[in-house]
């Protein structure tokens, strides 16, 4: 019949060009280019049970490999927040997955657990391969400071969701414990029980909508030279990525030494501690026994931040605290300082 289109193609729109998903804003082309810089990052993570290709639809582990007999899996999954506009505006991603990897496997860190594999979710409006290979080779550093395995993850490219060079980073950790080394042990603790701590680098990834604003406050560039660490620019200083406490702690909580332990992330000292102990004991921290480094002093005194504020939003230079009994507490505290470590008390447990 004369002026029937019903042989043209569905959604055929004449005298306009065939749309491609580049044309939409994804590139095809620059994810694969990505996939090919990670390969060799994802092999230096490789550690038994690990096995499989990266690219495949899952993550293989064989908890048989690794040397587990009655095993529990812990899971964890954490980001990096807003220290990641840190990195943006320093154009600095080399370290922000060290924070990624770290923030999820010391969680696990606290159940006693190791961490055995390690995946990532990347998103970011338009893919830039070069700053996608920084972020994952500070990812595959993470890894291996962990001891676990980068065995996959994802990455999206969406148009319109984030601003020009923005991106969100998403990490998920699967580790193991022997179910005899599960922590905390609140049924072993007692009250006189030792609060043992390990040091923080800084900020780790906690606090940093308040760290932005006292910046915007002191009125500094971020390139300008921090005046909390010589040698280094505000921005550097700022962005030191969060420490990783596996391989110092995991054989001392495989020897029964550690009674529980708190990962001190957001909410600080005052939050995550109770996290560890049971209903009948608190901490009692001495907040003298130590100094908070320079980096939490400039950024107190700079935005007037009270004491209790400082505690619960910053880890002020705590970044793991261990209960353990008073006998074991000094042997403990010498072995970790023969390894290079610095640990030192800050409390005790107390009736609640």
């Amino acid at each position: 019949m004369a002026g029937d289109d019903k042989t043209k193609p569905v959604g055929h729109n004449s005298g306009l060009p065939p749309l491609t998903y580049r044309d939409a804003g994804v590139d095809i082309d620059a994810g694969d280019a990505l996939v090919d810089a990670i390969g060799p990052l994802a092999a230096s993570t490789k550690r038994p049970g690990a096995d499989g290709a990266l690219g495949g639809f899952g993550g293989l582990f064989d908890l048989k490999a690794a040397g587990f007999k009655d095993p529990v899996l812990v899971s964890g999954t954490d980001g990096v927040g807003t220290k990641l506009m840190l990195a943006f505006a320093t154009g600095r991603h080399e370290t922000i997955g060290i924070d990624l990897v770290a923030m999820c496997v010391n969680d696990v860190l606290a159940q006693g657990a190791e961490p055995l594999f390690f995946l990532d979710y990347f998103a970011t409006g338009k893919l830039d391969p070069g700053t996608g290979a920084k972020v994952v080779s500070g990812i595959a550093e993470g890894c291996r400071q962990a001891g676990c395995t980068l065995v996959g993850g994802e990455t999206a490219e969406m148009p319109g969701m984030y601003a020009p060079g923005h991106y969100d980073l998403a990490g998920f950790v699967v580790g193991a414990v022997e179910r005899e080394d599960i922590l905390p042990r609140t049924q072993d603790m007692k009250l006189g029980d030792v609060l043992v701590a390990m040091p923080s680098s800084g900020p780790h990834s906690n606090g940093y909508s308040l760290v932005r604003k006292i910046v915007e406050r002191s009125g500094m560039s971020l390139d300008a030279v921090a005046p909390f660490a010589p040698g280094q620019s505000l921005g550097e200083a700022l962005l030191a990525p969060t420490r990783i406490y596996i391989k110092s702690l995991l054989p001392l909580i495989r020897t029964k030494r550690i009674k529980g332990l708190a990962h001190i992330t957001g909410g600080g000292l005052t939050e995550n501690t109770p996290r560890m102990l049971p209903d009948h004991l608190v901490a009692k921290i001495d907040y003298k026994a130590w100094d908070m480094p320079p980096v939490f002093q400039w950024l107190q005194q700079v935005g007037g931040v009270s004491d209790e504020e400082m505690r619960r939003t910053f880890n002020c230079g705590v970044g793991i605290v261990m209960a353990v009994d008073p006998v074991v507490a000094q042997p403990l505290m010498e072995r970790l300082i023969n390894e290079g470590e610095a640990p030192f008390v800050i409390g005790e447990l107390a009736r609640a």
